[in-house]
């Protein structure tokens, strides 16, 4: 017997659905519509007899009368998330490109769609990088690769391991000089030559600066290669750093320092080289903030995730992380890589770690400057916290969070993915930001005993240098200059909190960190998680140890610096939305108690009755 469906509505009138499989036409198709065999009927009350007749004729049981009878139109309804490569209108026909999930996310590899940098907005608004160049610092490029050799930038590349201009990786059997060549593909590789895939900025150029191969790093080859031709290369990209064994704390040395404080207020004309930095491969044994180049206020720390939103196993967190993009782990399947160039004209499914990570990142980077070359080295950060998303990121461990004004953040990807159409909107009408200055908070420098079981809590209240020409109003870096050692550094944990209650982790417990003499001396610990807030008032620093043996240690320093600006108009405007957003929230709340009261007493009601 035919289904019949009866749905009620208040003011006393019934409407239905009737699959009327014995009465009405198969669907089908006319110039006006797709007709279905499903019906509309309206029924009027009170005529309980005619109603009852037509239904029962017509082998139904029901008792309404027939006021009305529609036919329903069919329309298309689709699940939100998915899209398939071919529905996006990007004319890419290189032959990896649809393995590059990375770019455009519609779940290739069991990933998660719509999770990718949003590249496809930025090239449809016409961006590709031209006009850039990208330096990739690392073992060489091979610059002859069909995919590459179009957008080499010969000028701007140099050997710096064989003081040549010829920047062409070493040969080994085992291809292990083919990190520079994968990170350029990402970033550069040309688009619809039907070679590999394409770049994120497939019209920039690539300049290879080899400065990793070689028995041992020096200051003289660091400092050279980051601060080579800074007139002419926009963007640094460094997918390497200390050693990320878990127990190593290093970073950049005195002439390394100075060249790149000089790139970020000579470099580009005066508006500052763009530095960016891989944050590590240690995963949880590490902590990034041990790694002074991407803690470094003057570099952009990358991390990455995994395309279901994952973090990946390798990815070390900590406090000076930025933002993130993109790389593989923990599944098998082998298209879940990043696909590039590889070495000796090849392509490759399998480029991983975060030193994927940071060229991707780099990329962006350029098709935000071709939207706005007048952007510095401040207003790319500025942007990268502005435009990231949280799209589908997660961990089990550190979970999203808000800090004072309202921006959203997690310990491992800072302030979500980047989102390149997001990003060269935003930069095609930015302003850029006020003056920087710098602030020494307070100083503490008595000696003060840790010991397991108990922390050891500081504060310094501070007015942020109001009413000097350093006043910090809006936050951009925060920096806790510290020196402790300990019975074993790795089980110290540092916590630091802002007067506006944001919690960053300083530093989390490193397993594997056996020392008990050097420890931290005069350390920059980074946060960027309190952009943007207010600095005055007290903040607090919370020193102790983890694990299971007991541990002593002595703290003999704690300087506060704040870095930021004394205005910053669109901060003040985050915080209105986020207050606004607040109070709805509330008042939703207050709606869906309401709501669960009434119900619960019309429920109380009906089984009184």
């Amino acid at each position: 017997m035919p289904d019949m469906m009866l749905g009620s509505l208040r003011y006393g009138t019934a409407v239905g659905l009737i699959l009327l499989n014995s009465l009405v036409r198969a669907s089908q198709s006319t110039e006006e519509g797709i007709f279905t065999n499903h019906l509309l009927v309206q029924l009027h009350e009170g005529a309980h007899d005619e109603a009852h007749q037509l239904a029962t004729e017509h082998g139904f049981q029901s008792s309404r009368k027939v006021k009305n009878v529609l036919d329903q139109e069919g329309f298309g309804r689709q699940k939100r998330g998915y899209r398939s490569i071919n529905e996006i209108d990007v004319k890419i026909t290189d032959p990896l490109f649809s393995k590059q999930w990375y770019l455009i996310n519609t779940g290739q590899a069991d990933g998660t769609p719509g999770l990718d940098l949003n590249v496809a907005e930025a090239w449809g608004l016409g961006y590709t990088g031209r006009g850039i160049t990208i330096a990739i610092m690392d073992d060489g490029i091979d610059y002859l690769h069909p995919d590459l050799a179009s957008n080499y930038n010969a000028e701007a590349s140099y050997d710096f391991s064989s003081n040549d201009p010829y920047p062409y990786p070493r040969y080994t059997d085992d291809w292990f000089n083919s990190h520079g060549t994968r990170c350029a593909g990402e970033v550069s590789a040309a688009a619809n030559n039907n070679i590999c895939g394409v770049g994120v900025a497939y019209n920039s150029k690539v300049a290879g600066i080899r400065m990793l191969d070689q028995p041992f790093m020096t200051d003289i080859i660091e400092a050279s290669s980051i601060s080579h031709m800074p007139q002419v290369i926009d963007i640094y990209s460094a997918s390497w750093g200390p050693t990320d064994d878990g127990k190593t704390v290093d970073g950049p040395r005195e002439l390394t320092l100075q060249a790149m404080a000089d790139g970020v207020n000579k470099g580009r004309g005066g508006k500052g080289s763009i530095y960016v930095w891989a944050s590590g491969d240690g995963g949880s044994y590490d902590d990034c903030n041990c790694d002074g180049y991407a803690s470094s206020m003057w570099t952009i720390s990358i991390n990455s995730a995994i395309n279901d939103g994952r973090t990946a196993l390798y990815d070390e967190s900590c406090s000076s992380t930025l933002a993130s993009t993109f790389s593989n782990g923990r599944k098998r399947n082998p298209e879940a890589g990043v696909a590039t160039t590889d070495l000796y004209g090849n392509c490759t499914l399998r480029h991983s770690g975060t030193s994927a990570a940071a060229p991707e990142a780099a990329g962006v980077f350029a098709l935000a400057l071709e939207a706005n070359p007048n952007l510095t080295w401040r207003d790319m950060q500025h942007l990268s916290v502005l435009t990231s998303k949280r799209n589908q990121l997660h961990d089990e461990v550190h979970q999203w969070r808000r800090n004072g004004v309202g921006l959203e953040f997690n310990h491992l990807f800072g302030y979500g993915v980047l989102d390149a159409g997001g990003m060269v909107k935003m930069a095609k009408e930015w302003k850029t930001v006020p003056e920087r200055f710098h602030c020494v908070a307070g100083s503490l420098q008595d000696v003060h005993k840790i010991q397991s079981g108990d922390k050891l809590i500081l504060a310094i209240s501070t007015d942020s240098c109001q009413g000097k020409d350093n006043f910090v109003r809006y936050l951009e870096h925060v920096q806790a200059v510290i020196t402790v050692n300990g019975s074993r550094r790795g089980d110290l944990n540092i916590n630091m909190t802002s007067p506006m209650g944001t919690k960053s982790i300083l530093l989390s417990r490193r397993p594997r960190d056996d020392d008990a003499k050097v420890g931290f001396d005069k350390w920059p610990f980074m946060t960027t998680q309190t952009w943007g807030e207010d600095p005055r008032g007290t903040w607090v620093l919370e020193v102790g140890f983890q694990g299971n043996e007991p541990q002593r240690g002595v703290l003999k320093e704690w300087t506060l610096m704040l870095h930021g600006t004394q205005s910053a108009p669109y901060i003040d405007q985050i915080v209105r939305d986020y207050q606004s957003k607040l109070a709805m929230s509330k008042k939703e709340e207050l709606e869906e108690e309401l709501d669960e009261a009434v119900e619960r007493s019309l429920k109380s009601l009906l089984s009184k009755n």
